[in-house]
């Protein structure tokens, strides 16, 4: 397991992806490899688990990562999440698995979330309503909204203007309005008790996403998917004050690499008191562990 009591940060926000090649092309490749290039990344498809926890462990900084099964919406052949927990397991050193299940599936998808956090070690749980299709407070999600409260398990949902799609004619068929994270104020309500991560500086709806946090208890955001030079005053405002106890370091990766993201943090106008907050505690917390 990871020794929180060594790395100096954990990143709430990276991406599971598959070796290239090890299954049929069903357009995924070229939908990574032109995010590559709208974030300014450097490689044509991104790491693999394994490469990612290698250069997570070089930076000593501990990760969650998760797939996105959206290949009911998208067609995108998902990760499974069983693969996903093993691959994690071979460097629990370093990697704090979270699992994603396209909430179109109902019963069946409760009766995994459960098994995954039972059986394989599964610590939280991924959505992306762009790219799954759906509004978060559709009651066709509330079964696996059910077992995940159940579990204790943070849920953390993307949110505001994706990478995902940019550029591509039609945005390749992404919907920007799913992911308003005032839907997910419904969802605060019905299960105030299961902790829930807003996943990005949320534009063009921050103030929303600060509002939510501000007015939820069980409510956190991770600032990941931007460069912290490009936050808005009014987030930093918010991190520094009321919401102090609730933001997390997240950095977007493969997109955005850790270092790029510490970089810039360590030249925004944070507190001194808030960057320990920030970069590791509040994630402790939320994640129940200690050093």
């Amino acid at each position: 397991m990871v020794d929180f009591s060594k790395v100096r940060a954990i990143d709430f926000h990276t991406h599971a992806e598959e070796a290239c090649g090890c299954h049929a092309d069903d357009g995924y490749d070229a939908l990574q490899s032109t995010m590559a290039k709208y974030f300014g990344a450097p490689w044509a498809h991104p790491p693999t688990i394994d490469e990612t926890a290698a250069h997570y462990r070089e930076m000593n900084i501990a990760a969650v990562i998760f797939p996105v099964d959206s290949e009911r919406e998208t067609g995108y052949r998902r990760y499974d999440n069983y693969e996903v927990a093993d691959a994690c397991a071979k460097n629990d050193d370093i990697l704090i698995p979270f699992a994603s299940i396209d909430p179109h599936k109902g019963k069946m998808g409760a009766r995994e979330a459960r098994d995954l956090v039972e059986n394989h070690g599964v610590q939280g749980f991924k959505f992306h309503p762009t790219m799954q299709g759906f509004y978060p407070n559709d009651r066709m999600a509330y079964d696996l909204y059910e077992a995940i409260a159940e579990t204790g398990k943070p849920a953390l949902f993307h949110t505001g203007q994706t990478g995902v799609g940019a550029g591509m004619r039609g945005g390749n068929g992404m919907r920007l309005k799913y992911s308003n994270p005032m839907y997910i104020d419904d969802i605060c309500v019905d299960f105030p008790d299961m902790p829930i991560v807003l996943a990005h500086p949320s534009f063009p709806w921050q103030e929303e996403a600060l509002s939510i946090a501000t007015h939820k208890p069980n409510v956190y955001i991770d600032l990941s998917g931007w460069s912290p030079k490009y936050f808005p005053p009014i987030l930093i405002r918010y991190a520094n004050t009321m919401l102090k106890k609730k933001m997390l370091f997240g950095s977007d990766w493969p997109m955005i690499a850790p270092e790029k993201w510490l970089n810039a943090f360590d030249q925004a106008e944070f507190r001194d008191d808030v960057r320990p907050l920030i970069l590791k505690e509040n994630a402790m917390r939320l994640l129940g562990v200690s050093a």
